[in-house]
């Protein structure tokens, strides 16, 4: 909505001679006695003009020209704030739009035409999801959901960690298992997966072979049977959050040498050491980090021949650029805070536009359950199952606690609090009002025959409601295209769940305080719109964020 009054300002800002570069932002004021929007332009624009900032905001003002009927009064405040009062006819005329755009409300087109890849969970196929894998999943289904209202062609990619050490102790795990059920004796490392997920794997194979395979020291057949398995386990979990993706890729694609080229992992050593970035010492094939300005070089392949993680994450986003991706979005664990700022540094040394790169972190997960903090471990079998948790509290509560806090924040899950059926709940909170409204419809329909579809004729009646319940309702509504904005500049859906959350309080709000089927009948209708394009904001909102949006509770 605020974008409607840029063009005005900016001609008054020609119109007062003022040259500046400085970008105009528009902003709302946390207290509403400061305006409903608010801009710092005089101030930024007053040195270079070497103007007082309040003397030039008045001319500023003076040569405002807005709509009639548009805003009801403009002052200055502080040092030179400009402060924007908009007419309650102008917000409740916006609010038509709502309604008369319903699904597509709030999507824009500044991704018409682009293309963008976001990659999340990329989970090892080693062991069942954990809680914090699912956080990472929940983040970047989100962020992907942000991408699309804005008209980008999105691909969901999961990068399939099938290569590397991690997955030979997969394959010795469940070959050492497999022994047992054969009756041999083993000594099974500590170092190795311990869960009861791999005794079941190794207890299906002996099903299938019988001890037939016992003699075998091979064991790519373990690790290919328990990939196949754990993985399609993965996948099932995510399907019942709503999780899916478009594409898999495969790592081991990095490694393979076709057609009597090097492999991917081997092009970027070569290409590295052209710049004279790569160094054989201790062993080891090093990135010499240290010409770059950071303390220490970093391990590219270790001692024992196995790629760091470091290089195939720079051959694989290699690949991104050249299947030609205007934007590259990366949701990551804590774990890879250390590693990715190589991996970019080493992209923008091969001539990659990393700024075409946007790395989201998410921070670890805990879980509380009766004040008692539970531990995880994949490796040792007593991980804290993502499974276990949609079985405790749904999944529309495990998909809302994800991202109600920031991702760069650490999040305590608390479970006893996801299963509350009360307005502690921010789930069953934002929910509710949703519900509210469907109920307050039905009635509607039965009591007066209103009709949920509407005219659009008809919805000029919001133009009559000028309460304060009524405006602030109103106005929140028109955040809504902006905040998906905002979401996705900081790929931050907590903000979308801030923002719910505050729209559901001022319906509620609303709801209380102006009485709706016992207004008079235009009064009573023009509520009743009101409050059907909060549903639909509501709406919109909940199919960002993947959680259902139920018509009773």
């Amino acid at each position: 909505m605020l974008e409607f009054f840029l063009p005005v300002i900016q001609s008054a800002l020609c119109s007062a001679g003022v040259n500046t570069d400085k970008p105009i932002r528009l902003e709302q004021p946390s207290d509403k006695k400061f305006g409903d929007f608010s801009t710092n332009i005089a101030l930024l624009a007053a040195k270079e003009c070497r103007r007082n900032p309040r003397e030039l905001a008045q001319e500023i003002i003076a040569h405002l020209a807005f709509p009639p009927d548009t805003v009801a009064r403009i002052d200055v405040a502080g040092a030179g704030f400009i402060n924007f009062y908009l007419t309650p006819l102008f917000i409740m005329q916006s609010v038509e739009h709502v309604l008369l755009e319903g699904d597509e409300y709030g999507k824009g087109n500044i991704g018409r035409g682009k293309t963008a890849i976001v990659e999340y969970v990329s989970a090892n196929p080693t062991g069942p999801l954990t809680i914090g894998r699912g956080r990472g999943g929940v983040l970047g289904d989100c962020i992907a959901n942000l991408f699309e209202t804005q008209g980008y062609e999105v691909t969901r990619e999961y990068y399939f960690n099938d290569a590397g050490r991690q997955m030979q102790i997969l394959g010795e795990s469940v070959r050492l298992r497999y022994l047992e059920c054969c009756g041999r004796e083993t000594d099974f490392p500590a170092t190795h997966y311990q869960g009861e997920y791999i005794r079941e794997i190794a207890e299906e194979m002996f099903r299938d072979h019988g001890a037939e395979l016992a003699e075998s020291t091979e064991i790519q057949i373990f690790k290919k049977t328990a990939e196949e398995i754990i993985f399609k386990s993965i996948r099932k979990t995510l399907e019942r959050l709503g999780i899916r993706h478009d594409s898999f890729f495969n790592e081991h694609r990095l490694y393979i040498e076709e057609d009597n080229k090097p492999s991917a992992n081997n092009e970027v050593i070569s290409a590295l050491a052209s710049s004279n970035l790569i160094s054989k010492y201790d062993g080891a094939t090093w990135f010499l980090t240290t010409k770059l300005g950071q303390e220490k070089d970093k391990v590219l392949i270790k001692s024992s021949g196995e790629p760091s993680y470091r290089l195939p994450d720079i051959a694989y986003h290699i690949t991104k650029f050249e299947r030609g991706y205007d934007m590259i979005v990366n949701v990551f664990g804590a774990d890879h805070i250390d590693e990715y700022p190589d991996v970019l540094e080493a992209l923008k040394i091969l001539g990659y536009d990393t700024e075409r790169i946007k790395i989201a972190i998410n921070q670890f997960v805990t879980t509380t359950v009766d004040g008692q903090t539970l531990k995880m471990s994949t490796r040792k079998g007593n991980a804290d199952l993502l499974d276990d948790l949609i079985d405790d509290v749904g999944a529309d509560a495990t998909r809302l606690f994800f991202i109600m806090r920031g991702k760069d924040s650490h999040l305590n899950f608390d479970i006893e609090l996801a299963k509350k059926q009360s307005k502690e709940n921010p789930v069953f909170y934002l929910q509710y009002a949703h519900a509210r409204i469907c109920s307050l419809l039905r009635m509607a329909q039965q009591e007066t025959g209103f009709n949920a579809s509407g005219r659009a004729a008809e919805y000029q009646l919001l133009q009559q409601l000028s309460s304060p319940a009524e405006v602030q309702l109103g106005f929140a509504l028109l955040d809504y295209p902006d905040m998906i904005k905002t979401s996705l500049r900081l790929l931050e859906p907590q903000k979308m769940v801030e923002y719910l959350h505050s729209l559901a309080e001022l319906f509620h709000r609303f709801y209380q305080e102006c009485p709706i089927l016992k207004a008079e009948p235009e009064v009573c209708r023009a509520r009743l719109f009101l409050s059907l394009a909060t549903r639909q904001v509501l709406r919109n909102g909940f199919r960002i964020l993947g959680v259902s949006a139920p018509e009773s509770m």
